[in-house]
């Protein structure tokens, strides 16, 4: 079996075409090298250089074919090398983030894969949108490795997460809405809307501002369309099905036919988080979460 040493041997004698020279680059003794090259023609069956005492030592038609094939191997080898000493330290490797739809809108995502990109150019990053629970699911089997998620008051065996931002609620709806000539709205202008929402099938999520909500404003908040994420519920709300509390951030999608309203009597704030596993071995995920623990204004 051919090893990496015996290729450096070979190209090393033939930069030089010459056996004692090559034995001094290598530092090792001429006899050694000379068996080493031996060894290397019995293992691949043919002869690669022609050896003659009076004349510099010279490739076979082989030998030619056989070099530029080990240059290109050894080069291979050196680049394995660097990415396996990368790889240890987090420098290199793949790291596969999901996120919600306000994890963009926030900023979120985006001031986090800026920083980790200054440090960390060589880590190839992967992002996909997921709504949270689906996220939850992808964590614990390994298909994402950081989740940027709507957080929950408890998470699923071996993950963990870290609030990184705080928003303020407003109310989306469409420019029409007769509510949209008012600057700003009160808990219980809002109580014969119906709302549209992100909400699954878990107790938690936005259908408890909701709730907390009606308490402000003393009423029953009838949820009449529940879909996946924000985006869905902000074109529902243009489309005049309904209305949407959603995080302040949301403002920077912009969507023809909608508009937002602050609730003045109305203190509630959302969060998100970014989720992670708890023993996580890849050097890469640890430093893209220690970094985005780190970031201002989290």
């Amino acid at each position: 079996m051919i090893d990496a040493r015996q290729l450096r041997y070979f190209t090393t004698v033939v930069e030089e075409l010459h056996f004692a020279k090559a034995a001094d680059r290598l530092n090792v003794a001429q006899s050694a090298l000379s068996a080493q090259i031996q060894r290397l023609e019995q293992d691949i069956g043919i002869r690669l250089l022609n050896r003659n005492k009076r004349q510099p030592v010279t490739l076979t038609d082989a030998g030619r074919l056989f070099h530029a094939e080990a240059v290109a191997a050894l080069r291979h080898i050196e680049r394995a090398d660097q990415v396996g000493r990368l790889a240890a330290r987090g420098l290199a490797g793949i790291v596969r983030i999901g996120f919600v739809a306000s994890g963009v809108s926030s900023g979120v995502l985006s001031r986090m894969l800026r920083q980790f990109r200054i440090t960390h150019a060589n880590v190839r990053i992967e992002v996909v949108a997921m709504e949270t629970p689906r996220q939850f699911e992808a964590l614990s089997s390994g298909e994402i490795d950081v989740g940027i998620v709507r957080p929950r008051r408890e998470y699923p065996s071996g993950l963990t997460a870290t609030i990184v931002q705080t928003e303020r609620l407003l109310v989306a709806m469409a420019n029409d809405h007769p509510l949209a000539a008012r600057s700003t709205l009160s808990a219980n202008d809002l109580k014969d809307e119906s709302f549209i929402s992100p909400q699954f099938d878990e107790d938690e999520g936005f259908g408890e501002v909701l709730s907390a909500l009606g308490a402000a404003g003393g009423f029953l908040a009838f949820l009449e369309h529940r879909v996946q994420d924000f985006i869905a519920a902000i074109s529902l709300a243009s489309a005049g099905y309904g209305i949407v509390v959603v995080p302040e951030s949301m403002r920077n999608f912009t969507q023809p036919g909608i508009c937002f309203r602050p609730i003045t009597d109305f203190d509630f704030s959302v969060h998100l988080a970014m989720a992670s596993r708890r023993r996580e071995l890849s050097p890469a995920v640890r430093a893209f979460v220690e970094e985005s623990l780190t970031l201002p204004g989290r």
